[in-house]
């Protein structure tokens, strides 16, 4: 049934076209600036984030001079050393061959943070679930990330960092989290699959296996016994292509440490 409220057909694919397109993006940026229009149309999809108590509890440092860059650069290299050590034979192997970052390639780098104290000592919503504040910008970073898709732009998060010395680079006050540092740029395509699966490094779980009915353990997956993820094709297939690359089986390197991965398509 059609309702005031409801999205055209169009529109609606547009949405979901977005969210399956998205990658978390490390290559590919081209040195075509970001027009200050846009940005702050991303950084405005941002800040219409929900958020507890609607305390808005993020800022955005943009980040443009590559010396900057390069201090950060620095910072990354240093982790993803002692990360790299965690790996050892094929798992190792495979780490050691994955671009986990572009800040230098990309023309803006973008650190979102959260300001735990903003809106006093009683935030609505916040005295139970002190982290709620963390999650509500973690919304913030998903619309940024989900608006720059729609205008072409790619986004990487970079995670191997130490975030008290990133504060330190770019002058973020002690009080205040680093929650996100983001790599943006236009790119010369988005690629058909996460960079971690294409690798072999993990796979995406069916859906299915995720849902529990009314309690936890009456899996969906059991009553249905198919792959809800393939639904999603009726709704967005690959700008045309018609492929589905959910649903697949993990790879061997997966199952040798399923347990301790790196974070899979952000």
């Amino acid at each position: 049934m059609r309702t005031k409220s409801r999205f055209s057909d169009a529109e609606r694919e547009a949405v979901y076209r977005a969210i399956f397109g998205r990658r978390d993006v490390r290559r590919n940026f081209l040195r075509t600036p970001i027009p200050t229009s846009t940005l702050m149309r991303l950084l405005t999809a941002a800040h219409h984030a929900g958020s507890v108590g609607f305390m808005q509890p993020w800022d955005f440092v943009i980040i443009r001079n590559l010396a900057t860059k390069r201090s950060v650069k620095d910072l990354f290299i240093d982790a993803n050393a002692k990360a790299s050590a965690r790996y050892t034979g094929t798992k190792g192997a495979l780490y050691r061959g994955l671009k986990l970052e572009g800040i230098e390639e990309a023309p803006i780098n973008l650190c979102i943070t959260c300001s735990r104290r903003r809106g006093g000592s009683s935030v609505l919503g916040r005295s139970t679930v002190r982290a709620t504040d963390l999650y509500s910008t973690c919304c913030a970073v998903q619309n940024l990330w989900l608006a720059a898709r729609a205008e072409g732009i790619g986004v990487g998060w970079v995670s191997i960092l130490d975030h008290e010395a990133l504060k330190r680079v770019i002058g973020v006050p002690k009080s205040v989290t680093v929650l996100a540092y983001l790599c943006l740029g236009y790119v010369s395509k988005f690629e058909d699959q996460p960079d971690l699966e294409a690798a072999g490094w993990r796979s995406r779980i069916p859906v299915d296996q995720l849902i529990h009915d009314e309690s936890w353990g009456n899996r969906m997956h059991d009553k249905r016994g198919d792959n809800g993820d393939a639904h999603h094709q009726g709704l967005h297939t690959n700008r045309g292509r018609g492929k589905n690359q959910t649903g697949r089986r993990t790879t061997g390197v997966e199952r040798q440490s399923a347990g301790r991965s790196l974070r899979d398509d952000r």
